[in-house]
């Protein structure tokens, strides 16, 4: 049976993985939650397409797959090469100053056919998986960040109810020198998650090739032992900083030995010394925290020379890739379908997009300061987000070059559909020009007043119009609030025949001349 095609979101990923990162397939099938078939046949369709990394620029999702999934010839199985001693690499690289390329180097002498270099080092790392035996962890400077948080919480007292709250404590630490971070946070959700992992990339001053988090829900939304299924904001911000997501394999603690020791060390050196104090916000609680970390740092290793802080400023660092320019922005997702205002509607703002995609359905990523618009995963629009409800941010460039003259054709359309209700519900659309300063608004609250006839119905808008007329606020909420809520009718009274009596006047008496 066929496999099921991939998101264009996952195969971007797995080409920065491959080609930038140099990540092995198993490495690649764990980031992006795929099989390791999966992701083979990914690269062998980017292969045959020509298509590395970075893609082109101008390139979109529409083309790029129509060039990924095209039919093509079978190959022939090549004659399998012969295969390095790999316990002889493993105990070799214990050795200082040897690296896997030197290995290689050698390997390729006596084996001018032999597997490339990216082959060796995929095949070297299949078969140490393989191994029953517990095997020497070679950590390389800069390629590994182990992130997890403590077993222990702290607690935050209330100041003025004496109420306390459990803070979480979130460590990480770089594999080569076992530099380490920390820092209490509220909760462990993903706002948390995130922004520790922010604040932990400053700290260190740069950031590894590879992050290795524990099977939290934060990080990972389907735990599997081959196949985990990374949340997507964390995969944004793993793209964000150019890191690959590897998270550890469900029950196996040799893969997080480097945090699981970092924890221990947290929860000995640092949080049982505070037990006995008491902070009443978390800014106190991570300013000790941070002094006992820095003391933490500096403190000798007990079995190797130096320190966390001296290997780290001696070896890590250099190792490290610099931060990006600006660091990460946690944003949500949500899908908008382009009004006929060319704007998409996101938490009552109104933004613009290009007014060539009217009708289409687009992705909005929404931060606390931006909108970013996406088609297909190419951006089409950017803006500042806007202050408040009902405020509309317009560039100018997604107009159309006719504007006022688009709009005044789409409100004479719309004015058309109002005067096939009735008389009042056209003056209501009539009315809506002179209440806004944008056209785009009158469009849009013409449209939606329109709308109306269909949630409820053509009569009742009419009705509703002309009340809404009658009380000199022809707009759409009093329109909406009329139908909701309708007036009651009131009964004329009935007809009271004229009472005679010595004492009624009557109506004649009054008017009777004057003397």
């Amino acid at each position: 049976m066929a496999q099921a095609r991939l998101s264009m979101r996952k195969l971007r990923e797995i080409a920065r993985l491959r080609f930038e990162a140099s990540r092995t397939l198993a490495e690649i099938a764990a980031a992006v939650g795929a099989s390791r078939s999966t992701v083979q046949e990914a690269l062998s369709r980017l292969s045959r397409a020509g298509l590395e990394w970075p893609w082109p620029a101008n390139a979109d999702e529409v083309e790029i797959e129509a060039r990924l999934y095209v039919p093509h010839a079978g190959r022939k199985k090549a004659t399998e090469p012969a295969l390095p001693d790999f316990v002889r690499v493993h105990t070799e690289l214990a050795r200082k100053g040897v690296t896997r390329r030197l290995l290689w180097q050698e390997y390729r002498r006596e084996h001018p056919n032999g597997l490339s270099y990216s082959q060796f080092c995929d095949r070297f790392r299949e078969w140490r998986g393989t191994q029953d035996v517990v095997l020497r962890q070679v950590h390389v400077p800069g390629e590994e960040l182990y992130v997890d948080y403590a077993g222990l919480t702290m607690p935050i007292t209330d100041r003025l109810t004496g109420e306390i709250a459990k803070a979480q404590i979130f460590v990480a630490a770089l594999g080569h020198s076992s530099y380490t971070f920390a820092e209490a946070t509220a909760t462990q959700n993903v706002v948390d998650w995130l922004g520790s992992h922010v604040r932990a990339f400053e700290f260190f001053g740069a950031v590894p090739a590879a992050v290795i988090p524990d099977n939290l829900k934060s990080g990972v939304m389907r735990a599997h032992r081959y196949d985990p299924d990374v949340n997507p904001a964390y995969q944004d911000l793993a793209t964000h900083y150019r890191v690959s997501v590897l998270p550890a394999r469900v029950r196996r603690p040799r893969d997080k030995a480097i945090v699981e020791s970092a924890v221990q060390v947290v929860e000995r050196w640092i949080l049982a010394p505070l037990r006995e104090e008491i902070f009443f916000s978390l800014g106190e609680l991570n300013a000790a925290i941070a002094q006992r970390v820095t003391v933490l740092n500096a403190q000798p290793f007990q079995k190797r020379e130096g320190s966390r802080r001296s290997v780290f400023e001696t070896v890590e660092r250099a190792a490290l890739k610099p931060l990006p320019p600006h660091p990460y922005q946690y944003g949500t997702w949500k899908k908008a379908k382009v009004h006929l205002d060319y704007h998409i509607e996101l938490d009552r703002r109104y933004y613009s997009v290009p007014h060539a995609l009217i009708g289409r359905t687009v992705e909005a990523r929404i931060t606390d300061h931006s909108v970013e618009v996406f088609l297909k995963g190419r951006r089409v629009a950017a803006h500042a987000r806007a202050a408040r409800k009902g405020q509309f941010v317009t560039d100018p460039a997604h107009r159309p070059d006719g504007h006022l003259s688009f709009i005044e054709r789409s409100h004479e359309r719309l004015l058309s559909r109002a005067e096939a209700i009735g008389q009042a519900t056209a003056e209501v659309i009539r009315a809506q020009a002179g209440q806004r300063l944008h056209r785009e608004q009158t469009l849009r609250l013409s449209l939606g007043i329109l709308r109306l006839a269909r949630d409820f119905s053509p009569q009742a808008l009419e009705a509703a119009c002309a009340r809404a007329l009658e009380l000199k606020s022809a707009c759409y909420r009093t329109v909406h609030t009329l139908l909701r809520h309708p007036p009651p009718r009131i009964a004329a009274p009935p007809h009271m025949p004229a009472i005679e009596h010595e004492n009624v006047r009557g109506e004649t008496y009054f008017q009777q001349a004057l003397p």
